[in-house]
Protein backbone atom coordinates (compact mmCIF):
# COMPACT_ATOMS: atom_id res chain seq x y z
CA UNK A 1 0.00 0.00 0.00
CA UNK A 2 1.19 3.61 -0.89
CA UNK A 3 1.88 5.91 1.88
CA UNK A 4 2.29 10.00 2.03
CA UNK A 5 5.98 9.39 1.16
CA UNK A 6 5.14 7.63 -1.77
CA UNK A 7 2.64 10.67 -2.85
CA UNK A 8 5.02 12.91 -2.27
CA UNK A 9 8.13 11.60 -4.61
CA UNK A 10 5.68 10.49 -7.61
CA UNK A 11 4.20 14.37 -7.28
CA UNK A 12 7.65 15.99 -6.94
CA UNK A 13 6.41 17.72 -3.70
CA UNK A 14 7.39 17.65 0.00
CA UNK A 15 6.02 15.15 2.33
CA UNK A 16 4.36 18.60 3.91
CA UNK A 17 2.32 19.71 1.04
CA UNK A 18 0.44 16.21 0.69
CA UNK A 19 -0.24 16.58 4.36
CA UNK A 20 -1.52 19.94 3.38
CA UNK A 21 -4.07 18.75 0.53
CA UNK A 22 -4.67 15.58 2.41
CA UNK A 23 -6.16 18.33 5.23
CA UNK A 24 -7.63 20.83 2.56
CA UNK A 25 -5.07 23.53 3.82
CA UNK A 26 -4.61 26.80 2.44
CA UNK A 27 -0.79 27.77 0.98
CA UNK A 28 -0.38 25.26 -1.92
CA UNK A 29 -0.24 26.52 -5.55
CA UNK A 30 -2.75 24.85 -7.85
CA UNK A 31 -0.28 23.02 -9.67
CA UNK A 32 1.10 21.38 -7.01
CA UNK A 33 -2.12 20.33 -5.75
CA UNK A 34 -3.33 18.82 -8.79
CA UNK A 35 -0.05 17.06 -8.75
CA UNK A 36 -0.81 15.53 -5.50
CA UNK A 37 -4.24 14.76 -6.23
CA UNK A 38 -2.79 12.82 -9.58
CA UNK A 39 -0.53 10.84 -7.50
CA UNK A 40 -3.23 9.92 -5.24
CA UNK A 41 -5.39 8.87 -8.13
CA UNK A 42 -2.53 6.73 -9.54
CA UNK A 43 -1.19 4.94 -6.45
CA UNK A 44 -5.36 4.59 -5.27
CA UNK A 45 -3.53 5.92 -1.33
CA UNK A 46 -6.55 5.76 1.15
CA UNK A 47 -5.55 7.32 4.07
CA UNK A 48 -5.36 6.11 7.62
CA UNK A 49 -8.38 7.46 9.48
CA UNK A 50 -7.24 6.09 12.70
CA UNK A 51 -3.72 7.86 12.49
CA UNK A 52 -4.99 10.72 11.85
CA UNK A 53 -7.17 10.85 14.54
CA UNK A 54 -4.48 9.86 16.66
CA UNK A 55 -2.24 12.41 15.78
CA UNK A 56 -4.65 15.01 16.15
CA UNK A 57 -6.09 13.55 19.34
CA UNK A 58 -9.43 13.60 18.48
CA UNK A 59 -11.97 11.49 16.01
CA UNK A 60 -14.85 14.55 15.96
CA UNK A 61 -16.88 11.18 16.81
CA UNK A 62 -19.17 11.31 20.08
CA UNK A 63 -20.61 8.33 21.35
CA UNK A 64 -24.87 8.25 22.42
CA UNK A 65 -26.61 5.41 24.62
CA UNK A 66 -29.98 4.98 24.25
CA UNK A 67 -31.70 1.62 26.02
CA UNK A 68 -34.09 1.40 22.52
CA UNK A 69 -33.76 2.86 19.19
CA UNK A 70 -37.27 2.54 17.99
CA UNK A 71 -38.98 4.94 20.47
CA UNK A 72 -40.35 7.89 19.30
CA UNK A 73 -38.96 9.58 22.62
CA UNK A 74 -35.30 8.28 22.07
CA UNK A 75 -35.85 9.18 18.36
CA UNK A 76 -36.54 12.67 19.04
CA UNK A 77 -33.40 13.14 20.99
CA UNK A 78 -31.47 11.43 18.64
CA UNK A 79 -32.76 13.83 16.25
CA UNK A 80 -31.97 16.98 18.09
CA UNK A 81 -28.33 15.33 19.19
CA UNK A 82 -27.54 14.74 15.17
CA UNK A 83 -29.03 17.93 13.83
CA UNK A 84 -26.42 19.79 15.95
CA UNK A 85 -23.88 17.49 15.30
CA UNK A 86 -24.19 18.19 11.52
CA UNK A 87 -23.43 21.75 12.28
CA UNK A 88 -20.26 21.09 14.23
CA UNK A 89 -19.20 18.22 12.03
CA UNK A 90 -19.64 15.52 14.15
CA UNK A 91 -20.44 11.93 13.56
CA UNK A 92 -22.72 9.85 16.20
CA UNK A 93 -21.88 6.35 17.28
CA UNK A 94 -25.27 5.14 18.39
CA UNK A 95 -24.96 2.53 21.04
CA UNK A 96 -28.26 0.91 21.71
CA UNK A 97 -28.31 -0.95 25.59
CA UNK A 98 -31.78 -2.25 25.92
CA UNK A 99 -30.72 -1.65 29.73
CA UNK A 100 -27.85 -3.98 29.94
CA UNK A 101 -25.24 -2.49 31.74
CA UNK A 102 -22.14 -4.55 29.80
CA UNK A 103 -23.56 -2.51 26.43
CA UNK A 104 -23.10 0.93 28.40
CA UNK A 105 -19.63 -0.55 30.10
CA UNK A 106 -18.71 -0.99 26.42
CA UNK A 107 -19.67 2.71 25.29
CA UNK A 108 -17.33 3.88 27.96
CA UNK A 109 -14.27 1.73 27.20
CA UNK A 110 -14.87 3.30 23.91
CA UNK A 111 -14.27 6.62 25.59
CA UNK A 112 -11.40 5.09 27.63
CA UNK A 113 -9.96 4.04 24.17
CA UNK A 114 -10.25 7.18 22.75
CA UNK A 115 -12.05 5.79 19.85
CA UNK A 116 -14.76 8.75 20.77
CA UNK A 117 -13.89 12.15 22.04
CA UNK A 118 -17.19 12.31 24.15
CA UNK A 119 -20.16 9.83 25.50
CA UNK A 120 -23.68 11.42 25.84
CA UNK A 121 -26.04 8.73 28.06
CA UNK A 122 -29.76 9.18 27.70
CA UNK A 123 -30.92 6.93 30.28
CA UNK A 124 -28.36 4.38 32.06
CA UNK A 125 -27.99 1.30 33.83
CA UNK A 126 -25.04 1.21 35.47
CA UNK A 127 -24.50 3.10 38.62
CA UNK A 128 -23.41 7.07 38.66
CA UNK A 129 -19.85 5.36 40.68
CA UNK A 130 -19.08 3.80 37.31
CA UNK A 131 -20.10 6.40 35.34
CA UNK A 132 -17.87 8.76 37.18
CA UNK A 133 -14.30 6.47 37.09
CA UNK A 134 -14.37 6.92 32.98
CA UNK A 135 -14.69 10.96 33.14
CA UNK A 136 -10.92 11.33 33.13
CA UNK A 137 -10.70 10.07 30.10
CA UNK A 138 -13.41 12.51 28.51
CA UNK A 139 -17.20 14.38 28.39
CA UNK A 140 -20.01 12.12 29.93
CA UNK A 141 -23.17 14.16 29.63
CA UNK A 142 -26.37 12.46 31.23
CA UNK A 143 -29.65 13.33 30.28
CA UNK A 144 -30.82 13.25 34.09
CA UNK A 145 -30.65 15.22 37.27
CA UNK A 146 -26.95 15.34 38.54
CA UNK A 147 -26.83 18.40 41.00
CA UNK A 148 -25.20 17.61 43.46
CA UNK A 149 -22.58 15.64 41.44
CA UNK A 150 -19.65 16.40 39.71
CA UNK A 151 -21.00 15.14 36.52
CA UNK A 152 -22.60 17.44 33.48
CA UNK A 153 -26.04 16.84 32.24
CA UNK A 154 -29.30 18.43 30.79
CA UNK A 155 -32.04 17.33 32.56
CA UNK A 156 -36.20 17.70 33.85
CA UNK A 157 -36.72 18.07 37.27
CA UNK A 158 -39.36 14.97 36.82
CA UNK A 159 -40.40 15.19 41.04
CA UNK A 160 -41.96 19.40 40.28
CA UNK A 161 -42.86 18.35 36.68
CA UNK A 162 -44.81 15.40 38.62
CA UNK A 163 -46.06 18.15 41.26
CA UNK A 164 -47.52 20.28 38.77
CA UNK A 165 -49.45 17.47 37.01
CA UNK A 166 -50.72 16.17 40.57
CA UNK A 167 -52.16 19.60 41.89
CA UNK A 168 -53.57 20.18 38.41
CA UNK A 169 -55.62 16.85 38.91
CA UNK A 170 -56.61 17.97 42.80
CA UNK A 171 -57.58 21.14 41.66
CA UNK A 172 -59.79 19.44 38.85
CA UNK A 173 -61.46 17.26 41.66
CA UNK A 174 -59.54 14.04 41.63
CA UNK A 175 -58.55 12.29 44.92
CA UNK A 176 -57.96 8.60 43.77
CA UNK A 177 -55.12 9.38 41.18
CA UNK A 178 -52.57 6.45 40.04
CA UNK A 179 -49.62 6.35 37.62
CA UNK A 180 -47.63 4.63 34.94
CA UNK A 181 -43.68 4.52 34.47
CA UNK A 182 -41.07 2.50 32.50
CA UNK A 183 -38.78 1.67 35.03
CA UNK A 184 -39.23 1.72 38.79
CA UNK A 185 -35.37 2.14 39.24
CA UNK A 186 -33.32 4.90 37.71
CA UNK A 187 -33.31 8.77 39.00
CA UNK A 188 -36.40 9.82 37.54
CA UNK A 189 -38.08 7.75 38.45
CA UNK A 190 -37.37 7.87 42.15
CA UNK A 191 -38.04 11.40 41.88
CA UNK A 192 -41.69 10.95 40.35
CA UNK A 193 -41.96 8.13 43.30
CA UNK A 194 -41.20 10.83 45.59
CA UNK A 195 -43.65 13.49 44.09
CA UNK A 196 -46.08 11.42 44.62
CA UNK A 197 -45.98 10.19 48.11
CA UNK A 198 -45.20 14.21 49.16
CA UNK A 199 -48.41 14.64 47.36
CA UNK A 200 -50.65 12.61 49.18
CA UNK A 201 -48.84 13.51 52.51
CA UNK A 202 -49.66 16.92 51.59
CA UNK A 203 -53.94 16.15 51.43
CA UNK A 204 -53.70 12.91 53.92
CA UNK A 205 -55.33 10.91 50.86
CA UNK A 206 -53.76 7.40 50.81
CA UNK A 207 -51.20 5.98 48.96
CA UNK A 208 -53.00 2.68 46.53
CA UNK A 209 -50.32 0.70 45.29
CA UNK A 210 -52.63 -0.86 43.29
CA UNK A 211 -52.70 2.37 40.90
CA UNK A 212 -49.43 2.08 40.05
CA UNK A 213 -48.03 0.40 36.81
CA UNK A 214 -44.49 -0.06 35.67
CA UNK A 215 -42.50 -1.33 32.59
CA UNK A 216 -45.20 1.07 30.09
CA UNK A 217 -43.32 1.99 27.09
CA UNK A 218 -45.48 1.39 24.24
CA UNK A 219 -48.84 1.95 23.10
CA UNK A 220 -49.95 -1.85 23.82
CA UNK A 221 -48.67 -1.07 27.70
CA UNK A 222 -51.87 1.06 27.73
CA UNK A 223 -53.73 -1.59 26.85
CA UNK A 224 -52.49 -3.89 29.25
CA UNK A 225 -53.00 -0.42 32.19
CA UNK A 226 -57.07 -0.36 30.60
CA UNK A 227 -57.05 -4.26 31.36
CA UNK A 228 -55.45 -4.10 34.84
CA UNK A 229 -57.99 -1.19 35.73
CA UNK A 230 -60.99 -3.28 34.72
CA UNK A 231 -60.37 -5.45 37.17
CA UNK A 232 -59.94 -2.90 40.32
CA UNK A 233 -62.91 -3.24 43.18
CA UNK A 234 -61.74 0.46 43.82
CA UNK A 235 -60.32 2.67 40.16
CA UNK A 236 -58.41 5.71 40.11
CA UNK A 237 -60.30 8.60 38.70
CA UNK A 238 -57.29 9.79 37.23
CA UNK A 239 -53.80 9.01 35.58
CA UNK A 240 -50.45 10.33 35.06
CA UNK A 241 -49.00 8.25 32.27
CA UNK A 242 -45.29 8.83 31.63
CA UNK A 243 -45.28 8.48 27.87
CA UNK A 244 -47.57 9.87 25.36
CA UNK A 245 -47.39 6.47 23.40
CA UNK A 246 -48.73 4.83 26.62
CA UNK A 247 -51.48 7.30 27.07
CA UNK A 248 -52.58 7.01 23.63
CA UNK A 249 -52.94 3.59 24.46
CA UNK A 250 -55.37 3.65 27.70
CA UNK A 251 -57.56 6.75 25.85
CA UNK A 252 -57.93 4.04 22.89
CA UNK A 253 -58.39 1.10 25.02
CA UNK A 254 -60.81 2.93 27.42
CA UNK A 255 -63.13 3.82 24.45
CA UNK A 256 -63.13 0.02 23.76
CA UNK A 257 -64.23 -0.92 27.53
CA UNK A 258 -66.92 2.39 27.59
CA UNK A 259 -64.92 3.74 29.95
CA UNK A 260 -65.46 8.11 29.13
CA UNK A 261 -62.19 10.01 28.97
CA UNK A 262 -62.17 12.51 31.03
CA UNK A 263 -65.36 11.83 32.92
CA UNK A 264 -64.75 8.01 33.76
CA UNK A 265 -61.11 8.50 33.78
CA UNK A 266 -58.66 11.76 33.18
CA UNK A 267 -55.29 11.26 32.00
CA UNK A 268 -52.19 13.61 31.37
CA UNK A 269 -49.75 12.09 29.13
CA UNK A 270 -45.70 13.29 28.83
CA UNK A 271 -43.92 14.78 26.41
CA UNK A 272 -46.39 16.36 23.81
CA UNK A 273 -44.91 14.03 20.90
CA UNK A 274 -47.43 14.10 17.81
CA UNK A 275 -49.48 10.90 18.96
CA UNK A 276 -50.97 13.94 21.91
CA UNK A 277 -51.70 16.45 19.20
CA UNK A 278 -54.04 13.85 16.90
CA UNK A 279 -55.18 12.39 20.34
CA UNK A 280 -56.28 15.54 21.93
CA UNK A 281 -54.51 14.44 24.76
CA UNK A 282 -53.68 16.87 27.69
CA UNK A 283 -50.27 16.40 28.23
CA UNK A 284 -46.51 17.86 29.79
CA UNK A 285 -44.48 19.31 26.97
CA UNK A 286 -40.69 18.16 27.10
CA UNK A 287 -38.67 19.52 24.27
CA UNK A 288 -37.20 16.62 23.56
CA UNK A 289 -35.09 18.01 20.52
CA UNK A 290 -34.12 20.96 22.60
CA UNK A 291 -33.06 18.42 24.85
CA UNK A 292 -30.66 16.87 22.41
CA UNK A 293 -28.75 20.01 20.87
CA UNK A 294 -28.19 20.86 24.49
CA UNK A 295 -26.42 17.79 25.32
CA UNK A 296 -24.53 17.55 22.17
CA UNK A 297 -23.32 21.20 23.26
CA UNK A 298 -21.77 20.05 26.55
CA UNK A 299 -20.31 17.50 25.17
CA UNK A 300 -18.27 19.22 22.65
CA UNK A 301 -17.23 21.60 25.69
CA UNK A 302 -14.99 20.61 28.17
CA UNK A 303 -16.10 22.38 31.42
CA UNK A 304 -19.43 20.92 33.96
CA UNK A 305 -22.44 21.76 34.08
CA UNK A 306 -25.65 21.16 34.80
CA UNK A 307 -28.76 22.53 32.91
CA UNK A 308 -32.64 22.42 33.86
CA UNK A 309 -35.44 22.66 30.81
CA UNK A 310 -38.40 23.97 31.21
CA UNK A 311 -41.26 22.09 31.03
CA UNK A 312 -45.52 23.21 30.26
CA UNK A 313 -48.45 21.94 30.60
CA UNK A 314 -50.28 21.45 27.56
CA UNK A 315 -54.14 21.38 28.54
CA UNK A 316 -56.58 19.51 25.59
CA UNK A 317 -59.36 17.04 26.03
CA UNK A 318 -58.30 14.67 28.58
CA UNK A 319 -59.12 16.42 31.51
Amino acid sequence: MSNIKDIARIAGVSVTTVSRVLNDEPYVSEEKRKAVLNAIGLTNYQRNQNAVNLSKGKTNLIGVVIPFSHHPYFGLLIDGIANEAIKNNYKLVLFQSNYEEKREIEALRMLQHKQIDSLIICSRKCSLEMIEEYMQYGQIILFEDTRNTGVSSTFIDHYNCFMVALEYLYQKGHRKIGYSIGRRTGMNSKQREDAYNDFHRKYNEPVNSDFVFDNCYYFEDGERIVQSLSMLKERPTALLVTSDQVAAGVQTCCNDHEIAIPKDLAIIGFDNQPIAKVMKLTTVEIPLREVGKKLFIQAINTETTQEEIAVKLIERQTV
